[in-house]
Formats: structure tokens, C-alpha cells, sequence
């Protein structure tokens, strides 16, 4: 099955009312565990990577990876997303290497430390919008930072974070600021900040409403009812893989994540994509400490990898079942880009008429 823009995915989510998980991977092993939970359970699949990813890869691997696992299951219908692009740049020579949807984080200036101003944010975001859809792929804007609401700190990952601390009007995004920011990019999905966080150490406690916002979810998706709403930094840190990890040698406090429940809430409200890396890097990291420690002559990568795949593809198929995702693949066509494109250019897909008609 020919790969599948992020438009046309969420607009089958949003129809039929369920989420899809979007996992960021960076080598073979993470590639083939996810599209095995996919197969498995029929799910559509976004596979994304960070520009740390992309450095760390290669970009010629990376794509060449990504094409071979759609070509392995024909039959899975998978975006290719570029995830917290930091400028123009990345974003486009993400598409040139055949990704169909990519993420401009205008929410930080270029150097992604730096908050940036809406003004900044809605030209750079609008710019690339209007490139990317010139050739058919999807655009993911940012509106807000992500960051603590109990420290006003960010969690730095793969060269994304801010640095210091801000207030809650930067770290929740204003239902209002997002009709005007989706209206003038004419993004295809809004990620928005309500609490969460990049890594592990997202809370000190089991969130609640004081730090974990989701009112501002259901506030934003009744202003646009129309519009894909995204959770960024959506690891649920379960305990079982906290307790694995810290029984086989590993030093993680005791944290808290998102709960799954809430995840739930949110696709309720209007959210189709929901990020998750921290959970896959745990789930994988926990099985290479236990065989570590329990064949402490082994050498063989294979002996380290296969449990850790197994592990990952376990919790992605749960993730699949919980959003709803699992059994949604077989019932999706695959629009090319080349219709996309031309559907764009005739404006079927501006959210401003769809702004219009919820009006």
C-alpha cells in the first residue's frame, strides 16, 4: 500500500472517532516492531522522526528504512512524518526524502530553545504550509510551548526544549489564539500545550487538572470542531516499565506520565494524533538491562534486540487497541500525493471554509 499523508489519516480518524499513536523511531529494530503490532491488529501506522533522528540515521537510511517497511506490509497504510521541524529547511528536505507530512514547530525560534513570538510562528508555520501543500503533504503547526505547569521548565529531547522557565500563558495554548493561528497557516493539524512534556519526567505525581490541562483540549476542539488536534510529549511512563528498567540495574525516580485514560479523553475532544517516544525507548531499554544482567556473557546483539522488539510491539499494540486504531488500516484507500496536491490548490481542504460551515 502506497504510504498515506497525515490529512487524509486524521480525516479518516476524525470521521469514524478514533486516535492514532505516532511513534518516532530511528533504527530497523523500532521500525519493525511497530509495523508488526500494526499488522497484527490492522492498524494504520505514523511513523516520525525528530531531526536527531534524521542525524543520527542518515537521511538516505532512514528513508530507505521507512520505504522498505512499507513495502514489507502493503497492506498497512503509514504517514512518514517529520517531527519538531525547526525551520523551512528541514521541513522540505524531509519531503524531498519522501516523507508526506512534517511538523513546523514555530513555537520555538530555529535554535529550539528559544520561545518564539506568535507573529514569528503563524509566518513560518503559514510558509511552509503553503509549500508543503504545493506537492500534496500535510503540515503539523505548534501553537504554545510544551513544558511543566508545575516548574515552568521544559524537558530538552533530541535538541528540542527550551531553556529557563515560562508562564502558563506560554505553556497553554488560548482557544482563541488558535482559531486566528489555524485560520491564517491553514495547517492540516494543531498541536497544542496543555502540561505535557518531552521524557520521562514529565509530573511528581499522578497528574490532575492543575498540571495536566486537558480542559484546554475540549475549550480548543469546540472553538474548532473541525480541526486535528495533536498531543505532544504523550508517554504514559507506565510503572511496569518503570519497575522493569530500575529492577535490572536502572536509576529512574519515581515519575509519572499521561495516563492512558486521559489520552482517551482527549481523542474524545478532538485529538487524532497522539506522540509517544519515551514509552518505546523504555519498553526496549528495560529488556536490554534484564538480558544484560541475567546472561551477563552474552554478546550477540540478536540476543538483546529480538526481546526488545518483542517488548516494543506489545506496547503498540496496546496503544493501538486503546485509541481505537486497530482494525482501521484495511478500510483505508491511500489518496496520492500528486490528489492531494490538487485538492489543496482547489481549496477543498482550507479550514477556513470548514471554520465557516462549524459557524
Amino acid at each position: 500500500m502506497a504510504k498515506i499523508t497525515l490529512r487524509q489519516l486524521l480525516d479518516e480518524a476524525a470521521e469514524a472517532g478514533f486516535g492514532v499513536p505516532a511513534f518516532n523511531i530511528n533504527n530497523m529494530e523500532q521500525g519493525l516492531a511497530i509495523l508488526e503490532a500494526a499488522d497484527r491488529c490492522d492498524a494504520p501506522v505514523i511513523l516520525q522522526a525528530s531531526r536527531g533522528a534524521r542525524t543520527y540515521a542518515r537521511d538516505i537510511m532512514l528513508s530507505k528504512m521507512m520505504d522498505a517497511l512499507v513495502e514489507m506490509y502493503p497492506h498497512i497504510p503509514v504517514c512518514i512524518h517529520q517531527d519538531h521541524g525547526n525551520n523551512e529547511e528541514t521541513c522540505l528536505t524531509a519531503i524531498r526524502h519522501g516523507f508526506t507530512s512534517v511538523m513546523m514547530d514555530g513555537s520555538l525560534e530555529a535554535d529550539m530553545k528559544t520561545p518564539a513570538s506568535y507573529d514569528y510562528n503563524v509566518v513560518i508555520t503559514e510558509r511552509v504550509t503553503r509549500m508543503a501543500h504545493w506537492v500534496g503533504a500535510s503540515v503539523e503547526g505548534e501553537l504554545g510551548v510544551l513544558g511543566s505547569l508545575e516548574t515552568g521548565a521544559g524537558e530538552a529531547e533530541d535538541g528540542h526544549g527550551f531553556e529557563g522557565q515560562l508562564g502558563h500563558d506560554q505553556l497553554l495554548t488560548d482557544p482563541d489564539q488558535a482559531v486566528d493561528f489555524v485560520s491564517r497557516t491553514r495547517v492540516d493539524a494543531l498541536a497544542i500545550a496543555m502540561g505535557t512534556s518531552h521524557g520521562a519526567y514529565k509530573f511528581s505525581r499522578r497528574p490532575d487538572g492543575d498540571i495536566l490541562a486537558m480542559n484546554v483540549i475540549e475549550a480548543i476542539h469546540e472553538k474548532l470542531p473541525s480541526t486535528h488536534l495533536v498531543m505532544h510529549g504523550s508517554s504514559s511512563v507506565p510503572q511496569e516499565l518503570q519497575d522493569v528498567f530500575n529492577r535490572y540495574g536502572g536509576d529512574m525516580p519515581q515519575t509519572w506520565g499521561v495516563p492512558v485514560e486521559e489520552i482517551e479523553r482527549g481523542i474524545r475532544h478532538g485529538v487524532r494524533k497522539v506522540n509517544i517516544d519515551t514509552d518505546c525507548r523504555m519498553a526496549m531499554t528495560g529488556q536490554f538491562r534484564r538480558v544484560a544482567m541475567e546472561n551477563p556473557r552474552e554478546f550477540d546483539p540478536r540476543k538483546f534486540m529480538k526481546p526488545a522488539m518483542d517488548a516494543l510491539r506489545d506496547l503498540c499494540l496496546d496503544r493501538y487497541e486503546r485509541f481505537g486504531t486497530a482494525g482501521r488500516a484495511s478500510r483505508i484507500r491511500p489518496v496520492p500525493l500528486d490528489d492531494m496536491a490538487e485538492r489543496y490548490r482547489r481549496g477543498e481542504l482550507d479550514p477556513r471554509i470548514e471554520m465557516r460551515r462549524a459557524a
